[in-house]
């Protein structure tokens, strides 16, 4: 890690209740910047989260991100209430159904980037509004960055015309697969990739869930289009904040090859460490597989992936 670059993640932070099949967690760690700051660190540190948490933050999910090398001096802190995200999954742990949301700081925050993590050349912009993702981008002032955003259906529907305006300064969409359909509207994902691309983004990333992922560049390159599948699980426990987590792990392994502009087998390794590494935020609820895992078992399971994969 000591040629990598600074990264500066910036999204919610929120306190997660999920149920599943088998169980029931409450005031677990969420949030988009929260998956993808902790999956960062893998590969890339510093990692500067940007955010905002209420007084009622569990003080012990703070301590954890810090002790793992996120670090929290752009994290807001608000004497109101933290946002919470509540979420119940079916039997097939692909369907889920959101019970309640409490926006609370989130309603009126305004993005801030401060000190040295504004210089920070790889941007990450998880989920939150695009209000917020442009804000965010401006407020970093790295004169050669990389940014990097992700999005969801919710801002695809109200704020369409705001995300536009941000895909025109991203160099790299992360979308998963109904999103990048109603995006671009189309059912074939191979033209949606080609059309999300039109709107701004160098290169598309769309997430296909326990089926891997599609990265799309320009045709020149490797015609312009990777394909790569998910590391197969036996038991999927919580497969909440996978998705944030490939942003981060792919956001990280970039940051950590110590430039900004990247090749297309660059950034296709970094979309198979990125779904390597998600697959162990399903193994259990929250970040709590991540905050186990090492790096010889995410070696490990790298290159058993590897080999899976060849023929």
């Amino acid at each position: 890690m000591s040629d990598s670059l600074p990264i500066v993640i910036g999204g919610t932070v929120a306190i997660d209740n999920v149920i599943t099949p088998a169980a029931k967690h409450e005031n677990l760690l969420g949030g988009s910047a929260s998956f993808a700051s902790l999956a960062a660190t893998f590969f890339s540190k510093p990692v500067n989260l940007v955010g905002i948490v209420g007084k009622d933050f569990p003080a012990e999910h703070l301590s954890m991100l810090e002790s793992r090398g996120v670090c929290l001096n752009s994290l807001e802190r608000s004497e109101g209430e933290s946002f919470t995200w509540t979420g119940e999954y079916f039997n097939s742990m692909n369907d889920r159904k959101t019970l309640s949301v409490g926006l609370n700081v989130l309603e009126s925050w305004s993005v801030k980037v401060p000190g040295p993590a504004a210089d920070s050349p790889i941007v990450v912009c998880a989920n939150m509004s695009p209000q917020n993702q442009m804000e965010m981008i401006s407020a970093c002032k790295a004169e050669n960055k990389f940014v990097l955003i992700d999005t969801m259906d919710l801002w695809i529907e109200i704020a369409n015309a705001e995300l536009h305006e941000v895909l025109k300064q991203v160099d790299l969409l992360v979308i998963n697969e109904s999103e990048a359909r109603d995006f671009a509207q189309t059912k074939n994902l191979v033209t949606a990739g080609k059309i999300l691309r039109e709107k701004g983004p160098k290169y598309v990333v769309i997430k296909l869930g326990e089926f891997g992922a599609i990265l799309f560049g320009p045709q020149e390159d490797h015609h312009g289009l990777f394909r790569c599948g998910a590391f197969p699980l036996e038991d999927v426990q919580d497969p909440t904040g996978a998705g944030d987590t490939f942003l981060g792990g792919l956001a990280g392994y970039l940051a950590s090859l110590g430039k900004t502009e990247f090749t297309f087998e660059e950034l296709r390794d970094g979309v198979v460490r990125g779904s390597v590494l998600a697959s162990y935020t399903c193994e259990d609820f929250s970040t709590r597989r991540l905050e186990s895992l090492t790096e010889a078992e995410l070696l490990a399971r790298l290159e058993l992936f590897r080999e899976m994969c060849c023929w």
